[in-house]
């Protein structure tokens, strides 16, 4: 798996663009408190093994069954990487903050931030549509290879989503002062996006 930093570099530019996941943890470090945002950052993380073992699962038996159909969901999936990219392009809406969020039981954090994560269908789709860009069929062990895949991903998110709990007040003043700073980090996910679904379309 010769492109496991450019997986690596693509995962972290999706985590780090404005989104509901981080968002609700610069909320909550904010308003409650870091441990409340460490509390929330290990709930995403932790939804994200849910579609984890749906990807791979799917996936898995897609290679058994179909030689075409996963090349059909390797452009598939570079087509839907670029759909994305332009989608995110196009968002120019800046952070917007909860000016005070109800005090809750730490449980109840994790919990809700769990569910949040599952029932996203978006987390989903996307997991189907990048993980299998990365995976080498030739070298065997498809389900290996996207676990593999999948724990740097939910590593990586846990990181990030940490440091933003640990340092809530300094990242929500700053996106306060810097209004367009949402705006330039969308527009970096979005461009990383789209170049990595036409990398992924054009021959090797």
């Amino acid at each position: 798996m010769p492109e496991i930093w450019l997986f690596l570099i693509a995962a972290m530019t999706l985590t780090l663009a404005p989104g509901p996941d981080n968002i609700y943890v610069l909320t909550r470090g904010i308003t409650q408190g870091r441990k409340a945002g460490l509390v929330a950052a290990a709930g995403f993380s932790s939804g994200l093994i849910f579609h984890t073992m749906l990807a791979v699962l799917g996936f898995a038996a897609l290679i058994k069954a179909s030689p075409l159909a996963y090349s059909l969901l390797r452009y598939a999936g570079a087509a839907y990487l670029v759909y994305i990219g332009v989608r995110t392009l196009r968002s120019h809406s800046a952070i917007q903050l909860q000016g005070a969020a109800e005090p809750m039981k730490l449980s109840r954090i994790y919990w809700q931030s769990v569910i949040a994560n599952i029932l996203n269908p978006k987390v989903t789709l996307f997991f189907i549509a990048f993980l299998p860009q990365f995976v080498n069929a030739g070298a065997g062990n498809i389900p290996a290879q996207m676990l593999l895949l999948a724990a740097i991903f939910i590593l990586q998110a846990l990181a990030i989503f940490s440091v933003v709990a640990l340092f809530s007040g300094m990242v929500g003043a700053f996106f306060q002062r810097k209004k367009s700073a949402a705006t330039t980090m969308n527009r970096l996910a979005g461009s990383a996006f789209i170049a990595l679904g036409i990398r992924i379309a054009l021959p090797q």
